[in-house]
């Protein structure tokens, strides 16, 4: 199976930049969106032959999730039960016979590090959510983790060390994370491979100098080593300021 992820920055301006293109090119399994930026009814997007999940932040214009995927699931899941956290439409769960999916888009740390405590506890919160679920089946999470893990997960680590997205505390916790049980699956087929990306800041012609981050990940189960099958980035893939990733596994 083919999994998606693709954090679109608004997803009406992303439609309007190729994402069906792409959507219909790759013909995934389940594909992922995060920061949609949307409320209800504000969109009416036709997927033929997909299932559509969406969970909306309270606030207008701002975060947001959504799944389109073939194969409808056993139950569906918005948020992760901490009305602290629920209110930004930041995660979505499936459940399905053999996995769990989950759709994550992280809170930002923010300009001098000003939502750093939040972050902190979200992760907390989360990674317990996470490893509540992979205690009763195995968890395929995708999303913005607005987080570079490892130093060659950034062009510039040196000049980031006290930046959102490269703090000592954001790297601790995924590596928390990594360590509850959990692979970046990414890293798990490239583990030394350089100037790989999934987000560019629009400044300073980023993009086009791959001056770039890997905050966007597949992060799954260890039970699902031996099924991992391969795992992409597409920079070539325009419409955003983040890039598609993928995965592809087997699922028993």
């Amino acid at each position: 199976m083919k999994f998606i992820s693709w954090n679109v920055n608004g997803l009406r301006a992303c439609v309007k930049k190729g994402f069906f293109d792409f959507f219909h090119e790759i013909d995934a399994d389940f594909f992922c969106v995060q920061e949609t930026k949307l409320q209800e009814d504000q969109i009416q997007l036709d997927l033929e032959g997909y299932y559509q999940y969406w969970n909306y932040a309270k606030k207008k214009g701002y975060s947001g999730t959504a799944i389109f995927t073939k194969h409808q699931p056993q139950s569906v899941f918005y948020g992760i039960g901490i009305e602290e956290h629920d209110q930004e439409g930041r995660t979505i769960t499936l459940e399905y016979e053999s996995f769990y999916l989950v759709n994550v888009y992280t809170p930002n740390s923010q300009n001098e590090l000003a939502r750093l405590p939040y972050r902190l506890q979200w992760e907390q919160d989360f990674r317990h959510y996470l490893t509540e679920l992979n205690s009763k089946k195995p968890v395929i999470l995708c999303g913005d983790l607005n987080v570079a893990h490892q130093a060659i997960d950034l062009k510039n680590p040196k000049t980031n060390q006290k930046n959102a997205g490269f703090t000592k505390e954001e790297r601790e916790e995924m590596s928390q994370l990594l360590s509850s049980g959990f692979i970046d699956s990414f890293r798990y087929f490239f583990p030394q491979k350089e100037n790989c990306y999934s987000w560019w800041s629009y400044r300073a012609n980023a993009r086009s100098k791959n001056v770039g981050w890997r905050i966007d990940y597949f992060i799954v189960s260890t039970k699902l080593k031996d099924q991992l099958k391969s795992a992409a980035i597409y920079p070539e893939i325009l419409g955003s300021d983040h890039c598609p990733v993928s995965l592809t596994l087997t699922l028993n």
